[in-house]
């Protein structure tokens, strides 16, 4: 078994520099200091402090670099394609790390890469939903999430230059269903259960009302606060077009909300928080009913990223502790989709 290990070296470094010079227009570029930044089990990310001689971002400036792990996941998106979408976010008003230059060239750090302006703030999930202070911000901070999230949803396939995401065929949602079978297609172990619902999941999809960028991973964790406000919204390896109420069934599925069960956006506030604000952007209600449904496809999504995290340990040579755990999650996520499916099903023969 391969140990981990991180990509850039000094040697990389200074053949990054010279790239930047030339992609930023600049006399010269010194990268001052580097730091391996936390989380990336799909992404390696790095902070870069430079200073920029000549050109018109002279100064220093804080970046962050993007690049592939050791191994991506099938689903997630390449940095040329993650690019695109940023760009398009950033655009549309969305509160995004600018997106400044990408790289197609492997030979600069050994893969491509993206560079995005570093925004202050943090984004450990669990030191947030844990923060004495939450109860007197938390709803304020969902309500803005929630309108941030309505933002993106406006980017839609007629105005938007993302010719690298494919236009789904037929309702989103079972499109989704055959994003995440041909994903386990290859997987080390049969999981029956992950099948039930995902049958379930297809049997029952709904017709979308509206296609539009989705960011596919919009969730706590994923975004950035500072001074117990939105900075920016981070992670957007998973974009793509896709009904909307996908992006509101993650946000508010159990599994994210890391403890807090009871602050159901997101694990900091009330789900009618999260609502008005998308509703205040999107200029009309949100579908409970919908929801209900997507936070059952959100633990599924999760459950099979858990199975592909874990098969980059168990099978991938990998040896990190953070994906051989993720890989023992698979059935707390099914568990979570068959608990979904149980109450949706309860309320439908209370109905009739």
């Amino acid at each position: 078994m391969t140990t981990t290990t991180p990509l850039l070296t000094a040697e990389s470094f200074d053949r990054l520099a010279g790239w930047l010079a030339t992609a930023l227009e600049a006399e010269a570029v010194t990268i001052v200091r580097t730091e391996k930044l936390a989380g990336g089990a799909v992404q390696e990310n790095w902070g870069l402090d430079v200073e920029i001689e000549g050109g018109p971002r002279a100064g220093p400036q804080a970046l962050v670099l993007r690049t592939d792990a050791l191994a991506r996941i099938s689903v997630s998106l390449d940095r040329a394609a993650e690019f695109t979408v940023l760009q398009a976010a950033h655009a549309a008003g969305v509160a995004v790390a600018e997106p400044i230059v990408r790289c197609a060239d492997a030979g600069v750090i050994g893969r491509p890469f993206l560079i995005q302006r570093r925004v202050p703030g943090f984004a450990q999930a669990r030191k947030l939903v844990r923060d004495p202070a939450l109860e007197s911000y938390g709803d304020t901070l969902a309500e803005r999430l929630g309108a941030e999230l309505a933002r993106i949803h406006t980017i839609d396939p007629t105005g938007a230059k993302l010719a690298a995401l494919p236009i789904p065929v037929g309702p989103p949602a079972r499109v989704e269903v055959g994003r995440f079978r041909a994903a386990l297609d290859g997987a080390t172990e049969a999981r029956p259960a992950l099948e039930y619902v995902l049958t379930w999941l297809d049997r029952n999809a709904p017709a979308a009302r509206r296609v539009a960028l989705v960011h596919g991973d919009y969730r706590t964790g994923n975004y950035m606060v500072e001074g117990q406000a939105l900075s920016a919204v981070l992670d957007w390896e998973f974009a793509h077009w896709g009904d909307p109420n996908e992006d509101i069934g993650w946000f508010m599925a159990r599994c994210w909300r890391f403890g807090n069960d009871t602050a159901e956006a997101g694990g900091i506030g009330a789900r009618t928080a999260f609502n008005k604000g998308y509703e205040r952007v999107a200029g009309h209600a949100v579908d409970a009913a919908a929801i209900a449904y997507w936070e059952i496809m959100a633990a599924a999504k999760w459950a099979t990223i858990a199975v592909l995290q874990g098969d980059r340990f168990r099978k991938g040579g990998e040896a990190s502790i953070e994906l051989a755990l993720t890989g023992l999650m698979t059935p707390e996520m099914e568990l979570d989709a068959l608990d979904g499916i149980l109450a949706i099903e309860k309320a439908k023969g209370a109905g009739r």
